[in-house]
């Protein structure tokens, strides 16, 4: 039975949102076997998630990946599943290097926590997060993640350039403060939005403007100096 709750947010002139939260389905990724039924016993255990799996994996909302480091072996894990099942991916890895960060972008890797991260209420925030089209990147690896668009961009030369018109004045806001480093719930805070808006703002934007998710967005008004 899936588990309903209501979260009131009212910010500003008495505007109110309700939230309804949904059991997220999710399907583990590891390469040895104990991580693997460890990883699953955990989640089966957090209201409001239910493990899925592997033969069932097209019916997920997230995948979550654990492993010890990005070896190659994990890097064609990690395509495997963006190819097979083209949902968010939430890795938990101990060992991640700043020039690893865009590889695992590109698998559909939307968040990334340590392992010791996966104890307290902090995984379970990070896949419905994941499952409502936010991320939750480093805020310290950002930059070189950015670095990287950067030059994947210079590669481009025929590239149509962002334009400062085809962003709204909140849009504009908001991508300025995921480049701080700051969580969709903060930025909510700043802005004096409900955080369903502000996930609401970067979808907009990302669909509408066709990139790949909120990092592109963020590195190409950077490119553009929007913000």
């Amino acid at each position: 039975m899936e588990r309903k709750s209501a979260h009131l947010s009212i910010c500003g002139m008495g505007l109110a949102e309700v939230l309804v939260e949904q059991t997220i389905r999710v399907t583990v990724e590891a390469l040895d076997s104990l991580t693997q039924m460890g990883m699953v016993a955990y989640l089966e255990r957090l209201s409001g998630v239910r493990v899925l799996p592997r033969n069932r994996a097209s019916e997920v909302d997230v995948v979550v990946a654990a492993f010890d480091h990005l070896s190659a072996d994990v890097v064609a894990a990690l395509r495997r599943v963006a190819s097979e099942i083209g949902r968010p991916v939430v890795l938990i890895i101990d060992d991640l290097k700043d020039d690893e960060l865009l590889l695992a972008v590109e698998c559909r890797v939307v968040a990334v926590l340590p392992r010791t991260a996966i104890w307290d209420d902090m995984l379970p925030r990070i896949v419905r997060t994941a499952a409502t089209g936010g991320a939750a990147l480093p805020p310290d690896r950002l930059g070189e993640l950015f670095a990287h668009v950067e030059r994947l961009w210079q590669l481009v030369p025929d590239r149509r350039g962002l334009r400062p018109t085809e962003l709204t004045t909140r849009e504009i806001e908001v991508l300025r403060l995921i480049a701080e480093g700051r969580e969709t719930a903060e930025i909510a805070d700043k802005l004096c939005y409900s955080e369903r808006t502000v996930k609401n703002i970067i979808y907009g934007i990302t669909r509408r403007l066709n990139f790949r998710n909120r990092s592109h967005a963020v590195a190409s008004a950077l490119r553009a100096g929007i913000i």
